[in-house]
């Protein structure tokens, strides 16, 4: 066979064969060995490549070959058809969930009864207790019951004393208001005089709008026997907030 003819026949057979157009693993593609290959390789398996590191296609490539050829991990055209074969089938599969951890245990705790809150306390005081009938100024058995009050806020750390005073429905609805309010404002002063800083301590008048006696008062005949029974709604409620 002449030179001539021997270069013919080798160009029949690259032409047969043909060369990948993809280069995306410059590495070395081992194939498994297993079905049909769509590539040239060689005695170790490995697809042989061309100068230029191309892929020799044999006649049994086709896009269906290279992406289902095993070799290793991914399909052998990974290594030598990346634009053909599917991005996603040379990706590794993503790392599998972790289990799903049981929920916790419920901590038991101890109920609180509705309505309280830890480190409160609620006092409420007689109103003729602390002033004279229709007056506002402090007397001295109600200095002395505030003074006691004044030495429990003093034993919390103290967020905010609430001073509500309130009347009995005797008088206006507006003198019953300022009353009220004038109040608390000297159970508010005296308790600054005990040491309570005053930025803690809130106070508001109620007037007559909360009376506790409800209708029980309503068969007293004379005067001084309703403002007898309307005692209890004479009142100043102290409510002091903190913890121990």
């Amino acid at each position: 066979m002449t030179k001539h003819h021997q270069k013919l026949l080798a160009l029949a057979a690259i032409a047969s064969i043909g060369l990948s157009a993809s280069t995306a693993f410059a590495q070395d593609v081992v194939v498994d060995g297993t079905g049909v290959v769509p590539y040239a390789v060689d005695g170790r398996k490995t697809v042989t490549r061309s100068g230029a590191g191309l892929c020799w296609r044999t006649g049994y490539w086709t896009p269906g070959a290279a992406e289902t050829a095993p070799a290793g991990e991914f399909p052998v055209g990974c290594g030598c058809d990346g634009d053909v074969v599917p991005s996603a089938a040379c990706q590794p599969p993503p790392p599998p969930e972790p289990p799903k951890q049981p929920d916790p245990e419920p901590v038991a705790t101890t109920p609180v009864e509705p309505g309280r809150v830890v480190g409160e306390e609620k006092i409420r005081l007689n109103a003729d207790l602390l002033f004279a009938f229709n007056d506002a100024a402090l007397k001295p058995e109600g200095r002395t019951a505030l003074s006691d009050v004044a030495a429990q806020a003093k034993q919390l750390q103290l967020e905010v004393v609430i001073v509500t005073g309130h009347t009995d429905r005797l008088g206006s609805d507006a003198y019953n208001q300022r009353l009220s309010e004038r109040r608390a404002a000297s159970v508010r002063d005296f308790m600054v005089e005990q040491g309570i800083d005053a930025s803690r301590i809130y106070t508001e008048g109620k007037g007559r709008t909360q009376p506790v006696t409800g209708t029980q008062c309503n068969n007293a005949m004379s005067r001084p026997a309703l403002i007898d029974c309307l005692q209890p709604d004479r009142r100043v409620d102290i409510e002091i907030i903190g913890t121990r």
